[in-house]
């Protein structure tokens, strides 16, 4: 059987990111969209009873 790997993606100074420094950028990436999403949500109008109209 024959693995497969993802080559090693550049980082800034031309050498290999490490697992640690790959998942770092990635969890700041998903607080900034956490962060975003929820910017959105407070300033959207939520339905409540007196929004309900039939």
């Amino acid at each position: 059987m024959s693995e497969e790997s993802v080559p090693p993606q550049p980082g800034p100074a031309g050498r290999p990111k490490g697992l640690l420094e790959q998942m770092e950028e990635l969890m700041a990436a998903l607080n900034a969209d956490l962060s975003a999403l929820a910017d959105l949500q407070a300033g959207a109008p939520t339905p409540g009873p007196a929004d309900e109209r039939a």
